[in-house]
Parts: C-alpha cells; sequence; structure tokens
C-alpha cells in the first residue's frame, strides 16, 4: 500500500467513524462527549478513564482505537486530539479504590471523574458559553452505562473501534496512564512496568516472585505464587 492509499483509507475510516456523532447533531446535540477507559486488567497502577468532544469539522486522519495504533502513533494523535477537541477531561481510580470496589465499579467511578473533568475544562475556555448553560450535552461510552448521569447517553461495544470521540477518549487515556506507569517504573524498579504498564507478562511476574508486590499493586489482582 503507497503512502496516498494510506492516507485515502485513514481519512475513509475517519468519515466512518464521525457518523455517530454527525447523526447526534443532526438530532440537536452540540457537544457530544465520547468515554473510555484503559488500565481494567494490569496487576499494578491505577484504572484511567477520557472523556472528550471533538468537533464537528475535525478532519485529521489517524485516529483509531487505542490498541490498533503503535506507541508512537498514540503519541502524535494524543497531541492531535489535545490540539483540537473542544474539551477533554480524566479520572482515574487508584489500586486502593480498584481492590475495595472492584474493577468495574472503580472503572465507573473513573469515567464520572472523567465526565466532571470535561465539564471544568469547557467551563474554563468557555465561559461565557457555560455561564449560559451550554456544555457536554450527550455522551457515548465504550460498552459501560453510567446510571448516575444526568446526561443522555449510550453504550456502544467496541465503541472504541466506531466513535470518533470515544477513539479520541481511548488514545487520551492510553497515553496518560502508559506515562503514569513509565514513572512508577522509576519509583518501583524491578516489575518492567515501563515496558508491560503494569499488566502480567514474564518479566512482571519474575519481579513479583524475587522482591514481593510494591505499593501499586492491586492485591485482589494477585494469584498465590505468581
Amino acid at each position: 500500500m503507497t503512502k496516498q492509499e494510506r492516507l485515502e483509507k485513514q481519512r475513509q475510516r475517519l468519515e466512518e467513524m464521525k457518523k455517530p456523532e454527525a447523526e447526534l447533531h443532526e438530532n440537536g446535540y452540540r457537544y457530544i462527549a465520547g468515554v473510555d477507559e484503559v488500565g481494567r486488567g494490569p496487576l499494578a497502577g491505577p484504572v484511567v478513564a477520557a472523556a472528550v468532544v471533538m468537533p464537528e469539522d475535525f478532519d485529521v486522519p489517524g485516529i483509531d482505537d487505542s490498541k490498533k495504533l503503535s506507541e508512537k502513533k498514540r503519541e502524535e494523535m494524543f497531541d492531535v486530539i489535545k490540539q483540537h477537541a473542544v474539551c477533554t477531561g480524566i479520572g482515574m481510580a487508584e489500586h486502593e479504590v480498584i481492590d475495595e470496589i472492584n474493577i468495574l465499579q472503580a472503572t465507573k467511578q473513573a469515567m464520572a471523574c472523567a465526565i466532571e473533568d470535561l465539564r471544568r475544562d469547557f467551563a474554563e475556555r468557555y465561559p461565557d458559553r457555560a455561564a449560559a448553560g451550554e456544555g457536554p450535552d450527550y455522551v457515548i461510552f465504550d460498552a459501560v452505562h453510567l446510571d448516575s448521569l444526568d446526561l443522555p447517553q449510550e453504550s456502544v461495544i467496541k465503541g472504541d473501534a466506531k466513535v470518533l470521540a470515544v477513539a479520541a477518549a481511548s488514545i487520551i487515556a492510553k497515553v496518560t496512564r502508559d506515562r503514569m506507569m513509565v514513572e512508577y517504573a522509576g519509583v518501583y524498579p524491578g516489575y518492567a512496568f515501563e515496558k508491560n504498564k503494569g499488566y502480567g507478562t514474564k518479566a512482571h511476574y519474575e519481579g513479583l516472585r524475587e522482591k514481593g508486590p510494591c505499593p501499586i499493586h492491586r492485591k485482589t489482582f494477585l494469584k498465590k505464587g505468581w
């Protein structure tokens, strides 16, 4: 595939992913937030959620489900999203919370925090609009429903591969959490957090056997004997 063909494919992909939001815009919604999380499965570290509202006229190809992108491409698109997004928000639940209330409830808590952070970001960027009552008015989740949310919402299975704002949120969440785990690798060496980001790789289990768990390990995720 030539570079031009690859770019054209990305443009087609972008237009396809914009359709769900375009339909909602036609129905009167203005600021449609996509929400996704990363970090449900690792043995260590937080679960991180992001919320993103993308502009209707966004036309930069390359955004996709974060799992489909290389680390270099994710970092590149992270900057693109931050530059172009109407607003963004981050929420997280630390390992203690995960152990206390379970990973699903911790994920929902992180998502709720991300939406609140999104609203704050909108108000800071557009105080006049916020004062007039404007702000995020619809939320699309990747396979999650928040009973406590006071906005219209929908849950889309594999939303990070189907909806632009959800894909953007998946990238923001992934890059944010990866950077955190690289920092933790310096604080708690020996588990290869800089490479595995807390997931249960061979090097991670070797570190557990040699050193035992560190303060950011999820106790409810660790199996006896490692």
